[in-house]
């Protein structure tokens, strides 16, 4: 799922190595279904 993939990504401070297919990375670029997280985040940043 994106949402994974890009924490996956963002976490890294200097380097990100992806290991696996690159068709799987793809499919999981395209991929933006997952479920909602209810964190009420916006709420404590306004």
């Amino acid at each position: 799922q994106r949402n994974l993939l890009y924490t996956a990504v963002t976490r890294g401070k200097r380097l990100v190595v992806l290991v696996g297919q690159k068709k799987a990375v793809a499919m999981a670029a395209r991929n933006g279904s997952g479920k909602r997280r209810w964190s009420k985040l916006r709420e404590w940043m306004q």
